[in-house]
């Protein structure tokens, strides 16, 4: 130490001498004072000699800004006399030097010390406008403009200030506070992030970010970033404040969503929060406020829960429930009462507090005619919101909170008018107005005040729902009242307003939809002690076909009206007992709805509707003689009727007389009965019903005339449908003319309904029953597919159904534009869309439709079929199949679900044998030949196992399958045709006259069967003979079936080439013509087999023609080696472009077809050995 003391005294006495030396130069002077100034450690002698150093330097140089900013230290700390002083020499040191940030720092703090915050606001600005790098006048600057609330100004200057000072977590946070203040809160959040980012104890940043996440209704996000404050900060009381209300906001956003029970735990867990709060500071008045509007929520959202395993409670459970619910609501409005008061010590003139007070005590005289609380303080709500109005008597909403609390209609009316004179915009007090106008029903002034409200407010929920619940008397129509219920429902989830839904939803047809059920749940949850939430939701629950909840509820509801209705009329009870004895049958417990039934009968109660399910109930018990006493009784009591009673009674009459005694007694009951009562549709109905079964037509002039009385599209659709049906049933002994008859009336129907899809789709159905060859073409034309609606089954099958069995039963119905097949059905629709296509978008839209997926793997494996099985269709089949089969539908033994497996096994069966897998081929085929199904199916599992064995080598198992096959048989023609070709194909030796024989059987016992099915037999037969070189019989067999299939013209010529004769050649033009002529479209080989006639007869124009034409036939892709081949012949004998064929073949040399028919069929060697002779003569 003692020699760095020495080095100094050296420095200091080389300064002392080079001053001597040189006393003008005021660098020398500088050094000297500033050597003297960092050895005065506070020596005050020390310091007035580096004093006068630095003197002396700026007066020599009156440009050094260092000695200007030491001289002001040393003023500094002289007292008030020297801060002027050092004032004035610390703004000539940032004059001269903008970007010290030592001097600006100091001046400014002598300024702010002297109240000069105009000087230091100015010294700032002049210092930020000469140097862009003056940072610390930047700073400063931003730091004052944010005291003096000048946001937009503070903005730039931060911006700039953080360029020099990015780590500075202060700026971040003055960033961030302008935003906040300019409204800028995405910006201000980023600022606040930033600042958390370089400071993780800051608290300042966590709260206001709190605040912004809660101004933008990001309650979750605040309430985390108040947590976090409080971990840093535990006795934070802005925190506190924040978190608490956080979970008031989020907890109220649950109310909205119908999550009582979520909202009730989160008011839970805010109410201990803004406890805590309270008892770390008790002298603030929001605090308690705001524990006051926590426990104020908390008593109007807590709901009442009840477990499935306690629906059947009896009536002191059930009162002792709602009575527990009711203590815990009154007990968190009695807490809101007593927080109010203590913040109305606290701030007595605040006037909303008072307002406050006087909702909690309504709320507590409310809960109060629920409970066993007796007490006369229903007074006290409206005595404090006077008190809120002697405060500030022109506050319309005080005056609303007032008409509101008063049970005076004068009061009520007077204060909303005085709120209207106020703010004459005020919707809520228009609302309020035309509910007190609706309650003395002046519907006049009640609809004008709603109006009144909506065009202000559209948004509010009290004129909706209370428009709504005018639409019984003509206001409005169901539909539209429901719109504006729901709205209101939307808007402020009341159970008042949440009830009214499921009214009006009854009327409207909205009583099953998610919507109203949601509400009427949360209905029962805010008021269990209304009889009609109880009642409603059996209603809503019966709509949804859930009749056991509908039977819980509707006895919730008998309690509720015998514990909580202080004046409850028999006819409620006895209306919702109807409603549980209905709910009951139909869930199948016909015993207690009998029970409840003569519990009614006892007390004489017994209506129309009530001896309805009385009778039906004991029906359904077997008790028939009991039944039929009840029907007589009821019957005897139509005369006294209303009309719409009656007319239903009747048709419950005939449906229960038809069960129990048949239907020769329901016929001779309607006969007897009044005509006037078949004038209603519904009875028309059943009348018709009965009558469609009736072979002996006894109610034909009844049904003529109860059919004029449709005046409905919908009903006449139904009644079509039904007369339809009837024609079905009345000639089942002959099958063909039932579906004939049938078929034919729909036809007429549809011509009259056209846009009717039940019509439509029953048509359909018929026309693939009926098995006619142009059936499947007919049904597909009449469905009618939409695509903005999601496919609905309106009758026996969907439209996407019936399409998909049509392109199974014919695939020219699906494939319009055939690229690997040529079409030959004669009925082909090429206007058809494509049925894979359409199927797929059903499946899109309904993945669970089962029936969808079945047809659309046939479809695809008929698309496989015809593309030669390529990979990708074979792996989607695949993938489809095993799918289908996991679904455990098909693990049913009932109904169709057997069949459908069956021909799925077969599917993967198919595609395993086309892909060369046997062992996979012959499993799957062997489940399906294991299902619980008849021989006439069976049939076509053991035929695939006998190809399966037949490909794989084993030609004993093969045969064993064919004579299994032979054993079983079948009634489908095609399975003997495909039995023909397998005898013939894999030589199996059976006697060939069996498989005739078989065939000509299935015939006979299919009458109807088409002539053309034995033309195909005659067809496969003559092909046969022709493998077999056996041309007079294939002539034979093929002219058989020369009616309907021109194919024996190929037999002609292989009999004219054996030398049978050139009358053999000219039969086979004149056959092969004639398929042309008939072609939807151009036929392939039939041109070139024409070609080959008219060659050997000779006529070589005629051969050039033909085999020109032959050419268009084909599709590009197509195209065999063999044409190429004689197109080079062509070729060679075409001497100009005459026409388009002559051009095609033209283009090209005959060498050069020649090539590409080796380069289609390379191993054909006649190609190329006249390819060689081509080449050796050119």
């Amino acid at each position: 130490m003692a020699k760095t003391d020495e080095e100094k005294a050296v420095v200091l006495r080389r300064l002392e001498e080079s001053v001597d030396a040189h006393p003008d130069d005021p660098e020398l002077h500088f050094r000297l004072g500033l050597c003297l100034w960092e050895r005065a450690a506070g020596s005050k002698e020390e310091m007035e000699r580096a004093a006068e150093h630095f003197v002396k330097s700026a007066k020599l140089d009156p440009n050094n800004a260092a000695a200007f900013k030491y001289l002001g230290h040393y003023y500094g700390r002289g007292g008030s006399d020297g801060a002027q002083r050092a004032v004035k020499c610390y703004q000539r040191a940032v004059v001269l030097n903008p970007d010290d940030q030592e001097s600006g720092e100091a001046l400014c703090d002598l300024l702010d010390q002297g109240g000069k915050e105009s000087l230091e606001v100015a010294v700032c600005k002049e210092a930020s406008e000469k140097s862009p790098r003056a940072f610390w006048a930047f700073r400063r600057l931003g730091y004052l403009q944010l005291h003096q609330k000048k946001w937009s100004e503070a903005v730039p200057s931060l911006q700039h200030a953080i360029r020099g000072h990015p780590t500075c977590s202060d700026l971040w946070e003055a960033l961030g506070l302008a935003y906040q203040r300019l409204g800028m809160y995405t910006a201000a959040i980023k600022s606040y992030g930033r600042a958390i980012e370089l400071e993780e104890t800051g608290v300042f940043s966590r709260i206001e970010s709190g605040n912004i996440f809660m101004m933008l209704g990001s309650f979750r996000k605040g309430i985390e970033q108040f947590r976090q404050a409080l971990d840093i900060s535990p006795e934070n009381l802005s925190a506190y404040y924040g978190l608490s209300s956080g979970l008031l906001g989020l907890a109220k956003e649950c109310i909205n969503t119908g999550a009582f029970m979520w909202a009730a735990s989160l008011l839970e867990e805010a109410s201990k929060v803004a406890n805590v709060s309270t008892q770390l500071t008790g002298n603030v008045s929001s605090l308690w406020k705001m524990y006051g509007d926590i426990q104020i929520t908390y008593a109007t959202c807590f709901p009442w829960m009840i477990g499935d395993q306690n629906l059947e409670l009896e009536a002191d459970a059930l009162k002792s429930s709602v009575q527990s619910w009711s203590e815990t609501c009154y007990a968190a409005a009695e807490s809101a009462r007593i927080s109010y008061q203590k913040a109305l010590r606290l701030a007595p003139w605040q006037a909303n507090i008072y307002a406050d007070i006087a909702m909690s005590l309504d709320l507590k005289s409310k809960l109060i005619k629920i409970s066993t609380y007796k007490s006369d303080s229903w007074q006290l709500p409206e005595k404090m919101a006077l008190g809120a109005l002697l405060l500030e008597g022109d506050n319309h909403e005080f005056w609303v909170a007032l008409g509101c609390l008063s049970d005076n209609h004068a009061l009520k009316q007077h204060c909303l008018i005085r709120a209207l004179q106020l703010d004459v915009s005020l919707a809520v007090a228009w609302a309020y107005l035309g509910k007190v106008y609706r309650k003395v029903a002046d519907k006049q002034l009640t609809r004008q005040a709603f109006d009144s409200a909506r065009s202000i407010d559209p948004s509010l929920a009290l004129p909706w729902a209370g428009m709504a619940a005018d639409f019984r008397a003509g206001e409005d129509a169901p539909e539209d009242a429901f719109e504006g219920c729901w709205r209101a429902v939307q808007t402020l989830p009341l159970p008042e307003f949440q009830i009214g839904l499921a009214m009006l939803a009854l009327p409207s047809g909205h009583s099953s939809s998610s919507q109203v059920f949601g509400a009427i749940c949360q209905a029962v949850q805010r008021a269990p002690y209304y009889s009609q939430s109880h009642n409603f939701k059996g209603l809503i629950c019966e709509a949804r076909l859930d009749y056991q909840s509908a039977a819980a509820s509707y006895r919730l509801a008998r309690l509720a009206i015998k514990s909580f209705s202080t004046a409850s009329p028999e006819s409620s009870v006895r209306d919702v007992t109807i409603n549980l004895a209905r709910s009951l049958l139909k869930a199948g417990n016909a015993l207690e709805a009998a029970q409840e039934c003569e519990a009614l009968k006892t007390k004489g109660a017994l209506d129309a509707e009530c001896l309805q399910l009385y009778a039906l109930s004991l029906w359904q018990l077997g008790n028939n003689e009991l039944a039929l006493s009840v029907t007589r009784n009821l019957a005897a009591s139509i005369s006294t009727m209303e009309k719409a009673t009656a007319t239903a009674t009747a048709g419950f009459i005939c449906r229960l007389l038809y069960f129990i005694s048949g239907m020769d007694s329901a016929i001779n009951s309607i006969l007897k009965m009044p005509k006037e009562l078949f004038q209603s549709p519904k009875v028309s109905f059943i009348v018709s019903g009965i009558h469609a079964l009736d072979k002996n037509n006894r109610l034909n002039q009844i049904v003529s005339v109860s059919r004029r009385f449709l005046s409905s599209l919908e009903e006449m659709e139904g009644m079509h449908f039904l007369i339809a049906l009837g024609k079905l049933v009345k000639n089942e002994s002959e099958p063909g003319l039932g579906y004939r008859t049938g078929i034919h009336h729909l036809q007429k129907a549809v011509h009259m309904c056209p846009s009717s899809n039940l019509l439509r789709q029953l048509l359909g159905y018929l026309l693939l029953s009926s098995k006619e060859w142009n059936g499947s073409h007919l049904a597909t034309r009449c469905s009618v597919i939409r695509f903005s609606e999601i496919p609905r089954k309106e009758g026996f099958k969907s439209s996407f159904e019936i399409l998909g069995a049509g392109a199974v039963a014919c695939y020219a119905i699906g494939n319009s534009n055939p690229k690997f097949s040529f079409p030959t059905c004669t009925y082909q629709c090429f206007q058809e869309p494509q049925a894979i296509r359409q199927l797929q978008k059903c499946l899109h839209q309904e993945p669970w439709n089962h029936s969808t997926q079945y047809l659309l793997i046939l479809n695809l494996l008929q698309k496989a079929r015809e593309e030669r099985f390529p990979q990708h269709l074979s792996g989607i089949l695949n993938r489809l199949i095993r799918v289908a089969l996991s679904n455990e539908l098909y693990a049913r033994t009932s109904t169709c679900y057997p069949y459908r497996k069956f021909q799925l096994l077969l599917c993967a069966s198919e595609l395993c044998f086309q892909k060369g897998s046997q062992v996979e081929c012959i499993a799957s085929a062997t489940n399906a030949s294991r299902l619980p199904l008849p021989n006439g199916y069976l049939f076509f599992a053991h035929l695939l196992l006998s190809r399966a064995y037949a490909v794989a080598g084993d030609m004993e198992s093969s045969r064993k399958e064919y004579e299994r096959c032979l054993d079983l048989g079948t009634n489908f023609h095609i399975g003997w045709v495909c039995l023909k070709f397998m005898e013939v194909h894999y030589e199996m030796q059976i006697d060939a006259s069996k498989i005739d024989l078989r065939f000509y059987e299935c015939l006979k016992e299919r009458e109807n069967s088409d002539v053309r099915w034995e033309a195909i037999f005659n067809l496969a037969r003559g092909l046969i003979s022709l493998w077999n070189h056996d041309f007079p019989s294939a002539e034979d067999f093929l002219e058989q079936a020369c009616s309907l299939m021109d194919s024996e013209s190929v037999a002609c010529m292989e009999l004219a080439k054996l030398g049978y004769g050139s009358q053999f050649l000219s039969l086979a033009l004149r056959h092969l013509s004639k398929a042309q002529e008939t072609a939807l479209v151009p036929l392939p080989v039939v041109s070139i087999l024409r070609a080959q006639a008219e060659g050997s007869l000779g006529s070589k124009e005629k051969w050039e023609s033909n085999l020109g034409l032959e050419w268009y036939t084909w599709p590009p892709e197509m195209r065999p080696a063999e044409l190429f081949f004689q197109m080079h012949l062509l070729a060679k004998n075409v001497k100009s472009a005459r026409d388009s064929t002559s051009s095609v073949v033209a283009c090209q040399s005959p060498q050069k077809w020649v090539c590409r028919a080796i380069h289609t069929n390379p191993s054909c060697l006649r190609y190329w050995k006249v390819l060689q002779r081509l080449v050796e003569t050119n």
